[in-house]
């Protein structure tokens, strides 16, 4: 009998899932960038992270720069992607803000990496974020649902008329950012587990009600 017959067949060779690659770089970009920042950030620790070869990595992005603005975008796509999933339209203006609100908070607890990313956008003057040329249209409608909640509230006789959509929004994330960024130090200073279930809890509610009291305030 010819030998050949009875060989088993070679592995056939594993299709490569150029989507998971991308995937895998960003979430090692994301990690890698966050903890040390865009200098100090190296592409071969990026790659090994994400058990990816580094030429693939200058294939799907380019350089350190194009990579570190996919991870720029894509932190802010995923965050924006959230909000829309949250369909705020269809609850009332006090219901639709309180789920911005906590939300918004979640989003900065769950992803701590995320306000590390912004802190090193900040420290580097936004001058990648500058040079996205969707950055602007990607915060449009986020502004525009949050015009419309307001105005649902006004005209409903809830909410002040004078409030402005985008200092509002800063306000919301400002109270998530903040903790979250500085809940080890403040932890220390003021004796508190900050991380905790009891005061996380505490602090959503807290960081709900602060906006809902902001915006039923009438101006004196």
């Amino acid at each position: 009998m010819d030998q050949r017959l009875t060989q088993p067949a070679p592995p056939a060779k594993r299709a490569r899932n150029s989507s998971k690659t991308k995937a895998d770089i960003l979430v090692a970009g994301r990690a890698e960038f966050a903890e040390r920042g865009f200098e100090g950030a190296r592409v071969d620790a990026i790659a090994e992270r994400a058990g990816a070869n580094k030429r693939l990595l200058y294939h799907y992005f380019g350089n350190k720069e194009d990579l570190y603005r996919a991870v720029l975008l894509d932190a802010y796509q995923e965050i924006r992607r959230g909000e829309r999933a949250l369909s705020l339209d269809q609850f009332g203006p006090v219901d639709a803000m309180d789920r911005l609100v906590r939300f918004t908070f979640r989003h900065f607890l769950a992803n701590p990496w995320f306000p590390r990313l912004l802190g090193t956008e900040n420290i580097e003057n936004a001058r990648f974020l500058k040079t996205l040329p969707d950055i602007q249209a990607l915060h449009s409608p986020l502004v525009g649902q949050i015009t419309t909640i307001l105005q649902r509230g006004a005209e409903a006789g809830i909410f002040r008329r004078d409030v402005d959509a985008v200092q509002l929004y800063i306000s919301i994330a400002a109270l998530g950012f903040f903790y979250v960024s500085n809940m080890a130090t403040l932890s220390v200073i003021f004796a508190r587990d900050l991380g905790g279930v009891a005061m996380l809890q505490e602090r959503e509610a807290q960081a709900v009600q602060m906006v809902l009291d902001y915006l039923r305030t009438q101006p004196s």
